[in-house]
């Protein structure tokens, strides 16, 4: 019997995708985006200054902090300080490298970025959320900076979204949710580009094992959920055209 999806979504249907822009007061982007039942709060702070490795080159810098709020899930859990779980490391280091790969560090000037993805609600696909609405976040940070007169080009040389994938009874979903993503015998979280370029996969199968011809049907669903987000992006910036410098730097 082939998998039914608790919400009535066809297999290859996104969730319902919203972001709210302008969620918080006073930091530069402030973006709370939900896919369904996955609410995630993304900021972007920007101060002066660089990471030592980057002072005197003239480059800017892009970090991410990731939390979850405790009563995100069914069950509280411990708010996380000093020391951070390897998942939470891991999380922040994707939300980093992805939307770095948006950005002309140069055009950004000795400056850092820094994107806050909080989560108020999760029902899985914390991390893709974060991504996806980290970059609307990011954008209308730039666009601040633009209006300031802070930089004199915007730093914006790309587009990024994520999302997730997995195998419930060997056929491929997407956009997995709660009761899903535990089911799943295979789960990818897939990182792309404008033009589609795989910026990042992360999978693995839960159970057994996969076959090529099913990772390229995973990849084929991911592909087609990024561009819808990449749509959907684009909608809910409105000054995109001014502050998108398209592919090159």
């Amino acid at each position: 019997m082939a998998w039914q999806r608790p919400d009535g979504r066809q297999p290859h249907q996104l969730r319902p995708i919203s972001f709210q822009q302008g969620f918080t007061r006073y930091a530069s982007g402030s973006v709370l985006t939900k896919f369904g039942e996955t609410h995630v709060l993304c900021t972007v702070s920007v101060t002066k200054g660089v990471p030592r490795f980057l002072e005197g080159t003239g480059k800017g810098w892009l970090t991410a902090e990731y939390r979850m709020l405790p009563s995100a899930t069914h069950q509280r859990q411990e708010r996380e300080f000093m020391k951070l779980s390897g998942r939470t490391q891991e999380i922040q280091r994707l939300i980093g490298r992805s939307l770095r790969a948006a950005l002309d560090l140069e055009a950004l000037g000795e400056r850092t970025l820094t994107v806050d993805a909080d989560v108020l609600q999760a029902d899985a696909g914390t991390r893709t959320t974060a991504v996806t609405g980290g970059f609307v976040a990011l954008a209308n940070a730039i666009s601040k900076l633009l209006q300031q007169g802070v930089i004199e080009r915007s730093p914006l040389i790309g587009q990024v979204a994520a999302v997730s994938v997995g195998l419930l009874e060997e056929e491929p979903f997407l956009d997995l949710d709660y009761t899903e993503d535990v089911a799943a015998g295979v789960d990818f979280n897939v990182v792309m580009n404008q033009n589609l370029g795989i910026i990042e996969i992360q999978g693995t199968a839960e159970e057994g094992s996969f076959s090529r011809q099913q990772l390229g049907e995973l990849l084929n669903f991911a592909e087609k959920g990024i561009q819808q987000l990449l749509i959907l992006q684009q909608e809910a910036i409105a000054d995109w055209k001014d502050i998108y410098r398209g592919a090159t730097s």
